[in-house]
């Protein structure tokens, strides 16, 4: 980069010889300035009054030079200021003011001399503004005005070429001609462009030929080969320098990188690897399954390599069909519809490809398209047996015999093998087992009549499965029968209502136009006939008149009808169907009596108001209800009082003076307890023996008291007297449901106290008279059963 070092130091030298000449002779420029300048101001000082014109000046003297990066031993000479005051006495001192001044630049305050004490780079700053002023050395008063000064870097070749923005990267479409521009790169140089050659840039190819070539004034990359195929190479790696001096030797140079790629046009055609491909494909596939693939090579990338196959010829062309996978960009061939082993064995199709974008710069290398042959073979394949029908429709006639043949499917094996059917109906499908089929010969029969008016349809299905081979796929039929209608049903009224009638009707006004429904189906004209059914023919009220529309006509025959005579009249009415065979049905019509206003407007059809007035009026029988009202609720408040003094059965608890709980903390020994007692036995002891007695009523049969049962008066003997009541409450069925432990507490023979038991105080002689008790009422009655005992026995001895 530093080339011609030594002619450079040369030129260094030179300068600064010519620099310290120029810096000789500029005193004495200046001193001659100074002069002028000191002369013309003390004209105008001495001249007051006089207009004094001041001639232009014919050069600029200040400005002065010094070279940039010099590196000379002692400080570089700028130049020399002298002031025409100044005698040389050493009274005048020069002073240096502005930029760098006292740092870079310092003057000599006697003689002027200005040196620059350190190296200057013009890229730095290129100028130096300074101002100089010569003032009195005793005193530093002005001698003059200041005068200001610039001082110029004088630029020299030290800074090479940069490119800024480098490395570089650039694209450029493959098989471009020669000349097409792929980009511009440009350098700069810091060094001065107004003086010599230091900026004057020059560009050249380092690397990259004989492919790429670049103009040395404006740096443009431009392609320098035809047809460069990005297929063979892609990137390109280009090194461009830029020289200073004008390309001349001795100047200095950059360089950069910059990455060319060749982008991609449609420029080959699709081409298949081979020309013939072999595919199969089983008979038993269906329609839309894919077959096989192919594909045609396009080195091209993007929508230039995309690829569009079609069949253009062959004998398969509505039996396959080929799509092209975007993703893959394979032609997929797929079933059109399903292909038959014992039809046709082999296939061959014609398969072309071609490009989706041709780029018309291109054209002429064409044509962007290529074709392949494909075989396909036809696989075979255990196939279900085959019904000669896709569906199947039979008729058969109601109420026929079961056995009744109704029709026949067939159904054949379509394999090389042709193996025997066997036939069946799929219960699912014929749930009620209405109808069988053959399994061998396929003829649908029915297993009982069938009745039309419940189903007129049954849509069943039929299995075909080969007889003799592995499993196989079963072939269902649709088979659709239809219940042929047979005059099995007599009409009947289409409606049921009543028909009414004025009092004062007057003879031949029609009532009612009746009509019938059959459930069988009508034939083409054929309608239902009505007339007065033998039996009532001779009536004298009503006529009926047959329409000849399967609609009759009911008219009076008579006048005077009275709802206090007959209120309801029934007419039967016989309709034939005319049917094969003829079937009739006799319907009752039921013709009500109405009383009606002058214009035949219906006012009342109950009989109850011509009643009544001869009995008893509206009011009477109000008042009749009411009595009798009041008598059941009086009878319902007598049953409730008695109810409630009636004494109840079972005693309640607040006073069952027996019902002790007692809460003891000790727990049990759980499930491996086996002495406790049984609960259940408690809770119902008579349930053990097998007598359940009912405890919600007061039994009819009460049982009698054992003989022996109470206590003797003297008895010490507590064992058996407790045995014995324990006893007797067992078998007592009117105690009440309660589990209940009765325990008798006794001190034994010695104790001073005796017994504390109440019980005992029966045998006792006692002073005192219960039997005030009885008089208590129901719930004193067991304490006057238990103290009374005395007196009874008394009684009774």
């Amino acid at each position: 980069m530093w080339e011609g070092l030594g002619l450079q130091v040369f030129l260094m030298c030179l300068g600064a010889m010519l620099c310290s000449a120029v810096a000789a002779s500029a005193p004495l420029e200046h001193s001659h300035h100074r002069r002028l300048s000191l002369h013309r101001h003390r004209e105008r000082t001495g001249k007051e009054g006089q207009v004094l014109h001041r001639s232009k000046r014919g050069w600029v003297w200040n400005q002065f030079f010094v070279i940039e990066e010099y590196t000379g031993p002692d400080p570089v000479l700028v130049g020399r200021l002298h002031s025409d005051v100044d005698a040389g006495d050493g009274n005048c001192k020069y002073i240096l003011s502005g930029e760098g001044a006292g740092t870079i630049f310092v003057i000599d305050d006697k003689t002027g001399n200005i040196h620059a004490t350190k190296t200057l780079d013009r890229e730095e700053q290129a100028q130096y503004t300074l101002t100089a002023q010569a003032v009195d050395r005793a005193t530093n008063k002005p001698l003059e005005p200041p005068s200001e000064f610039i001082v110029k870097v004088q630029d020299i070749n030290d800074n090479p070429p940069e490119f800024l923005h480098g490395p570089y990267y650039a694209r450029v479409p493959e098989m471009s001609n020669v000349g097409t521009s792929v980009m511009q790169v440009t350098a700069t140089d810091a060094d001065d462009p107004t003086y010599g050659n230091s900026a004057r840039l020059v560009y050249s190819i380092l690397q990259g030929q004989p492919y790429f070539s670049v103009e040395p004034q404006t740096g443009i990359i431009r392609t320098a080969l035809p047809n460069m195929d990005r297929e063979a190479r892609q990137e390109y790696d280009v090194v461009i320098q830029a020289k200073d001096m004008g390309g001349h030797m001795g100047g200095l140079s950059g360089t950069t990188e910059v990455k060319i790629t060749l982008t991609d046009v449609n420029d080959n055609p699709p081409k298949f690897p081979q020309s013939v491909y072999s595919m199969s494909v089983s008979e038993d596939k269906v329609s839309g399954e894919e077959v096989g693939r192919l594909k045609a090579k396009d080195p091209d990338l993007g929508e230039n390599g995309l690829v569009s196959y079609r069949f253009i010829e062959g004998d398969g062309m509505t039996v396959f069909e080929i799509t092209t996978d975007t993703d893959t960009r394979e032609g997929v061939i797929k079933l059109r519809k399903p292909v038959d082993f014992e039809t046709k064995r082999a296939y061959t199709l014609r398969v072309e490809a071609s490009n989706t974008h041709v780029d018309p710069r291109f054209i002429a290398w064409g044509p962007y398209k290529d074709t392949a042959t494909v075989k396909v073979m036809v696989e075979d394949a255990d196939e279900p047996p085959a019904f000669m029908e896709t569906s199947y429709s039979f008729e058969v006639e109601e109420n026929a015999p079961d056995g009744t043949a109704v029709g026949r499917v067939h159904a054949k094996d379509t394999d090389v093998a042709n193996n025997p059917v066997r036939y069946m109906i799929p219960r699912y499908t014929d749930v009620e087992q209405f109808f069988s089929v053959g399994p061998e010969d396929g003829i649908i029969k029915t297993t009982r009549p069938l009745d039309r008016e419940t189903l007129p349809w049954h849509n069943i299905s039929v299995s075909a499965t080969e007889i003799g081979t592995p499993p196989s796929t079963i072939h269902l039929v649709r088979v659709n029968i239809k219940v042929k209608d047979v005059n099995d049903n007599a009409p009947e009224f289409a409606t049921q209502n009543e028909i009414l009638v004025c009092e004062n009707a007057s003879p031949g006004k029609l009532i009612e136009t009746v009509s019938a429904v059959d459930k069988d189906e009508m034939a083409h004209r054929q309608y239902f006939h009505f007339s007065i059914a033998p039996e009532a023919v001779n009536n004298h009220n009503f006529s009926l008149k047959d329409n000849r529309d399967s609609t009759a006509s009911i008219y009076v025959t008579r006048r005077g009808f009275s709802r206090m005579t007959q209120d309801v009249y029934f007419l039967p009415i016989e309709i034939n169907d005319n049917g094969i065979p003829p079937m009739s049905s006799t319907n009752t019509l039921t013709i009500r009596v109405c009383s009606c206003d002058s214009k035949d407007t219906i006012l009342s059809c109950n009989v109850e108001p011509y009643i009544l007035p001869a009995g008893l009026s509206t009011g009477a029988l109000i008042a009749i209800l009411a009595c009798i009202v009041i008598l059941l609720a009086i009878v319902v408040l007598f049953v409730a009082l008695r109810r409630q003094k009636k004494e109840p059965l079972i005693v309640f608890e607040e006073e069952d003076i027996r019902e002790n709980i007692i809460t003891y903390d000790d727990e049990g020994g759980g499930e491996e307890d086996t002495e406790a007692f049984d609960i259940a036995t408690l809770q119902n002891p008579d349930g053990a023996n097998g007598f359940l007695p009912r405890k919600d009523i007061k039994p009819e049969l009460q049982y009698p008291m054992r003989p022996g049962g109470g206590p003797v008066a003297n008895s010490v003997d507590v064992d058996d007297f407790i045995k014995t009541r324990i006893n007797d409450a067992d078998s007592d069925p009117t105690a009440p449901p309660y589990d209940s432990i009765q325990i008798y507490g006794y001190e034994g023979r010695g104790s001073i106290a005796g017994s504390l038991s109440s019980l005992e105080s029966v045998t006792t002689d006692s002073d005192l008279d219960y039997d005030y008790l009885q008089s208590w009422g129901p719930r004193f009655k067991k304490l006057a059963d238990l103290y009374g005992t005395k007196d009874s026995a008394d009684d009774n001895s």
